[in-house]
């Protein structure tokens, strides 16, 4: 039960990284059909980065063991600190066009901090299925909403966004490297 919280809260920390530039692009006055295609390939993609990290991060774990561990809470901490340092740079969507290779240039941004995660959580033994599945639902959702809100709402709130999830996963990466 333990480690489903621990997956739920860093799924929504990197579901937050989403929904921030999700936000940015609901300013582009976007369809509920667009809506509907950008978070249903956000999500994808937010289960197809971390499975290939959890892939790499198992095979670490099982040459490299305990430096494994640490290697997988630095992840963690550094994608929280880049994440909280971007939260108030203008890295905003709005060069991007939300369909075809627009869409998957941008999907693959988003989830990049994914593929760490998957590594962070590879190397850490958690259950795949549950862990990628928590993580894709979540960005998707979180896209979703960000898209809805970016839509009625000022850009702004995006930055907070970021910075939030950013600091989730450094206390998350701060717990793994420093065992309390």
């Amino acid at each position: 039960m333990h480690e489903f919280v621990t997956i739920c809260i860093m799924a929504a920390a990197l579901g937050m990284d989403a929904f921030s530039v999700a936000l940015g692009m609901g300013m582009l006055k976007l369809s509920g059909k667009q809506i509907f295609r950008i978070g249903l390939t956000i999500g994808l993609f937010h289960v197809a980065m971390p499975l290939a990290g959890m892939a790499v991060g198992k095979w670490l774990s099982g040459h490299f063991d305990v430096i494994a561990t640490y290697i997988g809470g630095g992840l963690l901490l550094i994608i929280g600190v880049q994440m909280a340092l971007n939260a108030f740079s203008d890295h905003g969507a709005e060069g991007l066009k939300p369909a075809g290779w627009g869409l998957l240039l941008f999907a693959v941004g988003v989830s990049l901090d994914s593929f760490s995660a998957g590594l962070s959580f590879g190397i850490l033994g958690t259950e795949m299925y549950v862990t990628v599945g928590m993580i894709g639902t979540m960005s998707m959702v979180m896209s979703w909403i960000g898209l809805i809100v970016g839509s009625h709402f000022q850009k702004f709130l995006g930055a907070y966004g970021e910075l939030l999830g950013g600091l989730v996963l450094i206390g998350f990466g701060l717990k793994i490297m420093l065992p309390l």
